[in-house]
């Protein structure tokens, strides 16, 4: 079975604390490392974890507000000095790559790599990456400025077939082919073996929403239904709720609702107010909606089995 893994490397809003980082998360899937978000201090929480930044290859930044990029200069510029090549796939708002350019201009640096950019267009449901293993959308969110989340889509596995059931009908390579892509076998007198008497159990594609900085918004509903995980941020306590309206932001009671309606499998809060020292209190608010919610904190990782 691939992996499939998130870690956590910064959970804190707008600024960090001694004890949080500002957003970024680290998601291995099938061995394809995608860093989404990049606040201060990423590159640091890579080294802390000994997670291998030279092995991410796709980077996708939601908004331009600085706790989820400010860390993405520094980041860029250690690849460069520790001698990457590979190119880099970026995925982000237009105006960041004018950004990184004039840094990178005022201090002549060069790059050994190329960049790539992948502008958003803020537009729901938008493929922007697809390969052989994985797809990546964006969800719409509602934020004080264009904002997108992401929505990241393991293909579909193909079945395996039994050693003995192979030896046992002589099925050939070229048949095996089809069978795993969900043909019925004819034997030599004719017989027709059905797909599902052959292969063993397939397993359903797993599924992450990263859902960043944005207020209650039923309209993402649709998009995220019934995803293994959900990352929705919860700045604030429901005691706020006039605070997270005024700042674009949702509660930890909001986001439980999302993941509700949603019929999510799990529910994962962050982006927490540094106004909050023991998360506790919020993470039993969202579980009064929705039970099986947990915190994001720094270091740890959720695996998704199948």
């Amino acid at each position: 079975m691939q992996n499939f893994e998130l870690t956590f490397l910064g959970c804190s809003s707008a600024t960090p604390t001694s004890i949080r980082n500002p957003t970024a998360q680290l998601l291995n899937i099938a061995e394809r490392f995608f860093l989404i978000d990049c606040g201060e201090a990423t590159q640091i929480q890579l080294r802390k974890y000994k997670l291998k930044f030279q092995r991410i290859n796709n980077i996708f930044i939601s908004h331009l507000h600085g706790d989820h990029y400010f860390g993405l200069i520094g980041l860029l510029s250690s690849m460069h000095l520790l001698g990457r090549t590979l190119d880099l796939n970026i995925y982000c708002p237009p105006e960041l790559e004018e950004i990184i350019d004039l840094q990178f201009k005022h201090s002549q640096t060069y790059l050994k790599y190329k960049i790539i950019y992948h502008h958003h267009k803020f537009i729901a449901n938008d493929l922007i990456f697809e390969d052989s293993k994985v797809e990546v959308r964006t969800i719409l969110l509602n934020h004080r400025i264009p904002c997108c989340g992401f929505l990241f889509i393991e293909k579909p596995l193909l079945a395996n077939i039994a050693a003995e059931t192979i030896k046992k009908y002589q099925i050939s390579i070229e048949q095996i082919v089809k069978i795993k892509s969900g043909a019925d076998f004819i034997t030599q007198t004719g017989e027709i073996i059905p797909n599902n008497k052959l292969v063993t159990t397939q397993y359903k594609p797993r599924s992450y929403a990263y859902c960043s900085d944005t207020c209650y918004d039923e309209r993402i509903i649709e998009f995220i239904k019934g995803v293994d995980l959900l990352y929705h941020e919860a700045t604030f306590m429901n005691d706020m709720l006039s605070r997270a309206k005024e700042t674009y932001h949702s509660t930890a009671l909001q986001a439980a609702t999302i993941a509700e309606k949603a019929a999510v499998n799990k529910l994962i809060i962050g982006h927490y107010s540094a106004r909050y020292k023991d998360l506790q209190p919020l993470l039993d608010e969202a579980q009064t909606v929705f039970k099986n919610t947990v915190l994001s904190v720094e270091g740890e990782s959720i695996v998704v089995s199948n």
